[in-house]
């Protein structure tokens, strides 16, 4: 059973505008801070945000709330609701908001730079990612992966810091178990997030002229030319220059 209703800060909206709870026990009976339910009332947290009622949807009693109108201290006790069973136990990929999506690519290209440890699967969990795309930037076979560049998703707002810290500590305790542990180059190489934020744009080689890297303008034939040719002309100077028939040279 959960300790906490279902909806829960749509849950306060509502107590704090329909009833005359102190802004504690809201939000004990929420699980929010009491600033934040302060904030609430004052219309500075959760705008636009309907209220839900409890006692319609079977998380509070009438003789609950009156109770702690009358008793500042009395601690609201939330009925048994099954739809809250299970509610923050959520499985699956992780919700990734369409505005941070486009942001996923460099998250990765961050991850699996910075962080080699980590598997295909924590990335997944940590940007809400599939693994053919990971797999793609591992690659560099990702359609766009020219115009990637690599960002914490710390910073992108696509994971915290604590989440990220927990699933490199993970990982290299599986190293170590296993007997791989990172080498001192290879820690190195990690970065924090103000370094990362900081660092210039890795160069980028346009598509249009990529594959011609090692171009000349030399032609490696030149020099065998010009040996021929200078062989032409030994031969010529030494027709030129034939003794005679009497082994002596025409004046």
């Amino acid at each position: 059973m959960s300790d906490k209703p279902i909806m829960a800060k749509a849950t306060a909206v509502w107590l704090c505008d329909n009833t005359t709870i102190t802004f504690k026990q809201i939000a004990d009976f929420c699980g929010l801070h009491e600033l934040e339910v302060q904030g609430i009332a004052d219309g500075d947290v959760a705008m636009g945000v309907k209220g839900f009622d409890p006692i319609a949807n079977k998380q509070l009693t009438q003789e609950e709330i009156d109770k702690a109108e009358a008793n500042p201290t009395h601690k609201l006790k939330l009925l048994h609701n099954p739809a809250a069973v299970g509610e923050e136990k959520r499985r699956g990929p992780r919700y990734t908001p369409l505005s941070k999506r486009q942001d996923r690519p460099a998250s990765i290209y961050w991850l699996v730079k910075f962080h080699p440890e980590l598997s295909d699967g924590q990335i997944s969990k940590l940007v809400g990612t599939t693994k053919p795309t990971i797999q793609a930037i591992r690659d560099r076979t990702h359609w766009n992966i020219n115009n990637i560049d690599p960002i914490d998703p710390v910073a992108l707002g696509l994971c915290k810091q604590s989440e990220l810290d927990a699933a490199v500590q993970k990982a290299n305790a599986k190293k170590a178990k296993e007997g791989t542990v990172m080498s001192d180059d290879e820690r190195r190489k990690l970065v924090s997030t103000e370094q990362s934020l900081g660092m210039a744009p890795e160069p980028k080689m346009p598509s249009a002229i990529e594959g011609l890297e090692t171009f000349s303008l030399s032609d490696p034939r030149g020099d065998e030319d010009e040996e021929e040719d200078n062989r032409d002309v030994s031969d010529a100077d030494s027709f030129f220059n034939l003794p005679d028939d009497d082994g002596k040279d025409d004046d």
